[in-house]
């Protein structure tokens, strides 16, 4: 029954809500989150360390990616500087150098890319994308060995 009040000539309810049980229960939840925030561990991503990265194969096809962007593709076991290539004819010169290394019947040759530590992401990414798209098979990234990163 809610409470009445007497004012003037009538009796009216009382329509103001009690704020008081609800104060409570929000402090009540605001010390139960401190308490258990602590002890969420976030999850945590586990990179591999260049360390267990695998040896460089013996045969592959070496994609170098220049400070500026530029693009120069060689066979590995050759070396040397590599011929310039654009991003629009990659692929399609890596896959004429995977065919004539792979003549012989061994498997396919694998695609090694490399970048000067000054190039952007962007300009990796867009090599990787480009083998990607054209179906180039066995891609990676070329690490330093030592992890110093120089």
């Amino acid at each position: 029954m809610p409470a009445l009040t007497p004012r003037g000539t009538g009796r009216r309810a009382i329509t103001e809500i009690n704020m008081v049980p609800f104060i409570d229960v929000m402090l009540v939840l605001l010390i139960i989150f401190m308490v258990t925030a602590p002890l969420i561990v976030p999850g945590q991503v586990e990179l591999p360390s260049v360390g267990q990265a695998a040896r460089q194969p013996e045969r592959f096809i070496h994609v170098m990616v220049a400070r500026d962007g530029a693009l120069r593709v060689r066979d590995g076991a050759q070396g040397g500087e590599g011929e310039p290539v654009t991003l629009r004819n990659l692929a399609e010169r890596v896959r004429a150098l995977q065919g004539a290394s792979t003549a012989d019947g061994a498997s396919v040759v694998p695609v090694i890319i490399s970048a000067d530590r000054r190039a952007t992401y962007e300009h990796v990414m867009a090599a990787m994308d480009a083998l990607q798209r054209a179906g180039v098979a066995r891609v990676g990234l070329a690490v330093r060995q030592d992890g110093s990163g120089r």
